[in-house]
């Protein structure tokens, strides 16, 4: 059976050199909860990103099927992997009543804007952390995904992996 590239799960030809790609922006695609036609992707020979939608394809412009493309989808993660960083952030830093009101905002539905406006209103000196905490697990998932669909060697993902822990908070 012939499957379009877009729809395999794993790429088999040639490995990207991790740092030519832009791990922030497969970071923002596998983070990418929209429930729209649309489709982040990457082109397994040159490691470019691109947007596609139902009504403009790729170029903005002309709609194509994604079976006509030879790009592998970028599917995002599960919100709970997300919500995931925001419990260990609250539970991390070390002003403890900031961690509880931390841990309170993200419980139940509109968890996600409840922790946002929390750190805004009431933490915005703890936003620089949390950015760069967000940041540096969105960079290692963007580079565990990239291992996983075979598009750069696993030796690599492992340095990487090792050389970018958590950062420390406050």
């Amino acid at each position: 059976m012939n499957v379009p590239a877009c729809h395999r799960e794993i790429y088999s030809g040639l490995v990207l050199d991790l740092s030519d790609l832009d791990l922030e922006e497969i970071g923002n695609a596998l983070a990418d909860q929209t429930d729209y036609e649309h489709q982040w992707l990457i082109n397994p020979q040159t490691g470019e990103i691109v947007y596609w939608t139902s009504d403009t394809g790729i170029d903005g412009q002309t709609p194509v099927d994604l079976d006509e493309l030879d790009l592998i989808g970028i599917h995002p993660l599960p919100s709970w992997v997300w919500y995931q960083d925001m419990a260990d952030f609250a539970e991390a830093i070390t002003d403890e009543h900031a961690g509880r009101r931390l841990t309170r905002a993200i419980q139940g539905k509109g968890a996600f804007r409840r922790f946002k406006d929390e750190l805004h209103e009431e933490y915005p000196d703890l936003l620089p952390a949390w950015y760069a905490f967000g940041d540096t697990r969105a960079k290692r998932r963007a580079v565990q995904w990239l291992a996983d669909n075979s598009l750069i060697d696993d030796g690599a993902a492992s340095r990487f992996q090792a050389g970018h822990p958590d950062p420390e908070l406050p």
